[in-house]
């Protein structure tokens, strides 16, 4: 991989475009508030902020000290034990997976939907969803630092659009007042309104933890991944509770979800047209959607392929996925992998006639923040597990510092029994999620999928146990297993420091 290519800045811009901001505004928001009764969506949004802002305490002390691309199977291996590191990888390739591949449903149709009327009646979204993933697999070979400036520009386009619908929706108010009562905890509901809002913000979050998979590829790493993801969750947290509230404010609370129903797809932009811009403002609107929805689809590229790469790397999966390209240092063989599967994807949901916003995008996606979900939930009591074994461990080099007992167990034991409680609401309400029957297979195929993949993974760390001892000494290290069955490979927090102790 190549190394010190990225900064803080950098790695944030991953971060936040793999989350796609507009897509969550113009798409899940509106979703949101119709099928659920909670007007609270910024309030929720402020919570979930809050609470991987605590789990984000232990990740970045494990940032400081452990550098690998794969981060939350290397994180679980070296905490909870490398069983336990191949199980979280068997949930992590899948998961990450298909909400690279989910993102091509709604890029499909939002690029049919920008052409001119006689042509875009004769194209079906899946031709546009191929060019795009051409694109998308044309970025996954080049340099990393070049998928990041084109990030960036994405992403600072829509932050720019979103910032200005925010300021038109907020000296526009209905009734002419600004009110709070989106911010106020009536406004969640029930529990079952409570549950869905918490899974449709969670999974709006995904791609904060994005910069410690990057790591690897990072200047100064103990510095610029935790500042990237703290950052990256604070410009989130900021964006998402303050553009829903400034929405809130514009179209008010009681005629929330009759908007929503009138405006599916464009919502920000149609309320803010009405005082300024017009349709202009939908159509730059819509443009910027489609790009925001290409970015995360890079991002998520680049996070696959760097998980692909790790696992082949150490030989847990085949070795040809850990060879990168002589020039660009790109995982070359895992991002044709993906390409191929998503190609195949697509294909498969276009001869079957699927919808490919419902069935492919939300289901999908839906599915994946799930799986990313339960690996954070894994991550978090792991942390506490790490630290305890290496507590008498001296520190020795410069920068990678001590911690306290708030980052090593407290923090990542709250941040796991919150995160775990809003794991079970989502498990206990999924059907409600997917808006399909209660006795719908679709109600456990995943909680249940993500369990065998678990299971399988855990089998399959015996077996390499058992017979390949060379591939089970590197699991998690970011290492060769000759070099750790020869006891010459780099301690597992050699790249960035022995951790100090605990104090």
């Amino acid at each position: 991989m190549a190394s010190n290519k990225l900064g803080a800045l950098d790695l944030m811009f991953f971060a936040v475009a793999a989350a796609a901001p507009l897509t969550i505004l113009v798409g899940l928001v509106p979703t949101a508030w119709q099928v659920t009764s909670a007007t609270g969506l910024p309030l929720a949004f402020v919570i979930l902020g809050v609470i991987l802002a605590v789990f984000s305490v232990g990740y970045v002390a494990m940032a400081k000290r452990i550098r690998h691309t794969g981060a939350f199977y290397s994180y679980i291996a070296q905490g909870a034990g490398k069983p336990f590191g191949v199980a979280a990888a068997f949930i992590a390739v899948p998961a990450y997976g298909i909400l690279a591949i989910a993102l091509f449903g709604a890029i499909g149709p939002t690029a049919v939907a920008l052409l001119p009327e006689p042509v875009s009646d004769k194209v079906p979204w899946w031709v546009m969803a191929v060019l795009v993933l051409i694109f998308v697999a044309v970025m996954g070979m080049l340099r990393v630092d070049v998928n990041g400036k084109v990030l960036a520009i994405a992403l600072l386009a829509e932050v720019v659009l979103v910032v200005v619908c925010d300021v038109i929706d907020l000296v526009h108010p209905a009734g002419g007042r600004v009110g709070l009562e989106t911010l106020r905890p009536a406004s969640l509901g029930g529990w079952e309104s409570t549950a869905v809002a918490f899974a449709i913000c969670v999974s709006s979050f995904i791609g904060f933890e994005n910069p410690t998979n990057l790591s690897e590829e990072s200047k100064d790493s103990q510095r610029t991944v935790g500042r990237a993801i703290t950052r990256g969750l604070a410009v989130m947290t900021l964006l998402y509770a303050g553009s829903v509230w400034a929405l809130g404010v514009a179209i008010g609370p009681e005629q929330l979800r009759q908007a929503a129903a009138e405006h599916p797809t464009d919502l920000p932009f149609a309320v803010a047209a009405r005082y300024a811009g017009g349709q202009v403002l939908v159509d730059i609107g819509q443009w910027l959607l489609l790009t925001s929805l290409v970015a995360a689809a890079v991002s998520y590229h680049n996070n696959v392929t760097r998980y692909l790469f790790a696992l082949g790397r150490e030989r847990v999966l085949p070795a040809a996925l850990g060879r990168t390209a002589p020039r660009t240092f790109a995982p070359r063989n895992a991002s044709l992998l993906l390409s191929a599967v998503t190609f195949a994807v697509i294909m498969t949901y276009a001869l079957a006639g699927a919808d490919p916003m419902v069935q492919l995008f939300y289901w999908l996606g839906t599915g994946g923040g799930f799986g990313i979900l339960l690996l954070i939930v894994g991550t978090s009591l792991s942390v506490p597990c790490y630290f305890w074994q290496h507590r008498h461990t001296p520190r020795t080099t410069p920068g990678s510092g001590r911690i306290s007992v708030w980052q090593a167990y407290i923090a990542p034991l709250a941040a796991a029994v919150m995160l775990g409680w809003i794991a079970w609401l989502i498990v206990e309400h999924f059907a409600g999620l997917l808006n399909v029957a209660p006795d719908s297979a679709m109600r456990w195929a995943f909680p249940a999928g993500y369990g065998l993949l678990a299971v399988a993974g855990g089998v399959w760390a015996f077996i390499l146990y058992l017979h390949r001892p060379a591939v089970y000494a590197a699991v998690g290290l970011g290492t060769t297993p000759a070099a750790a069955l020869a006891g010459t490979a780099p301690h597992p927090t050699a790249y960035s420091g022995t951790p100090g102790g605990v104090r």
